[in-house]
């Protein structure tokens, strides 16, 4: 997964859901620096009790936000989702440095 464009993850998700597997793998696949490389990572856990649908927010270097639904998609979804913008950047700043 390129990460090195998205500048914001915001989640919230009861831990204890199973419905909550593709946001929890979705923190899992963030590099071990990210948040010391400048990405601003917020995560709310709900209690156990909660019903609330899980949530996920990414925001690009370029203002795109994407508002991902994490209890309806798997995280093979979610990641393509997100390299999908993320490879338009890419391609981007591989033209601009050319």
């Amino acid at each position: 997964m390129i990460t090195r464009f998205i500048t914001e993850i915001q989640t919230a998700f009861n831990p204890f859901s199973p419905r909550a597997k593709s946001a929890r793998l979705f923190l899992s696949f963030l590099p071990p620096n990210a948040r010391s490389s400048g990405m601003n990572i917020t995560t709310q856990l709900l209690p156990r009790s909660s019903t609330a649908p899980s949530k996920l927010y990414v925001k690009f270097k370029d203002g795109k936000e994407l508002n991902i639904d994490a209890d309806n998609m798997g995280i093979k979804s979610i990641i393509e989702e997100v390299d999908r913008h993320s490879r338009i950047l890419q391609k981007a700043d591989d033209l601009a440095a050319a």
